[in-house]
């Protein structure tokens, strides 16, 4: 999975810790306190509710984590989907000095003000242990350099179900519109997205190891071949059908036959 260009101030055994790995069943703790952008606190889980994208990020980083956002933002765009209907978009930030004013700089730099997405996200803060606690319920492992006042971390996008659980870790490198909706989709357990998006699903495999999903031959072929079993079934039920409808129906009161030879 890619993470963020190491700082070369950073040893290499502590950028080695640089690294995702989300645990069996990775789960958001919904209960941990936080604060909005707007100054208001609460608890994680009011943020949830619905398929969310959830991004950890240093609001006062420049170089990647506001363009990340920003490539999110785009991409969401391109989903097809209605942000507040069909998904939410969640950041934490990671950088315990960044207070509420970082968090609402971000959201107004990367989404504006008035956006339909912009009402659909929350840009949050939260205390150092909070903070911890909830990295670690993710697998995801960041340094801080203190000298430098900068953060190596993982550069990837979670899609969270309604009640937080991990769906699906995207990289923030190679985000599209296309997998961003897959996404969603499977973290909606079929509440949002239509029947196309399912049967993408079927043909296009998740490659777990560069966080994109990718077209899947074996599934494609397997795909093909339950739709032409489908269709044979179907014709030989219609031929069936049609031969019964043809074939006439003795009810005794049709004539009776003679056999030869008798009157």
């Amino acid at each position: 999975m890619p993470v963020m260009p190491a700082i070369a101030a950073l040893p290499s055994s502590q950028l080695n810790d640089v690294a995702v790995n989300p645990p069996p069943d990775a789960r958001l703790p919904r209960s941990v306190r936080v604060i909005d952008a707007n100054g208001h606190a609460g608890e994680l889980g009011q943020y949830l509710g619905q398929p969310t994208l959830f991004v950890l990020a240093d609001y006062t980083c420049t170089t990647l984590c506001g363009p990340i956002v920003s490539l999110v933002t785009a991409a969401l765009g391109k989903t097809g989907l209605r942000p507040g209907s069909d998904y939410r978009l969640v950041v934490l930030g990671l950088d315990p000095k960044d207070g509420v004013s970082a968090a609402r700089e971000m959201q107004l730099t990367r989404l504006g003000e008035d956006s339909s997405l912009s009402a659909a996200s929350a840009f949050l803060t939260a205390a150092p242990a909070i903070v911890r606690q909830v990295t670690a319920a993710l697998g995801y492992h960041y340094v801080i350099d203190n000298d430098r006042d900068q953060i190596a971390h993982p550069a990837v996008v979670f899609a969270l179900t309604a009640n937080g659980r991990v769906a699906r870790m995207l990289s923030g490198l190679a985000i599209d519109g296309a997998s961003l909706r897959l996404a969603l989709v499977e973290a909606g357990d079929g509440k949002i997205g239509t029947l196309r998006d399912q049967v993408h699903l079927l043909c296009y495999g998740f490659d777990a190891a560069r966080g994109v999903y990718t077209l899947t031959i074996s599934r494609l072929l397997a795909v093909a071949g339950l739709v032409t079993i489908l269709a044979l079934g179907g014709l030989i039920g219609m031929l069936i059908l049609n031969s019964r409808r043809q074939d006439p129906v003795d009810n005794g009161t049709s004539a009776p036959r003679h056999e030869a030879g008798r009157p």
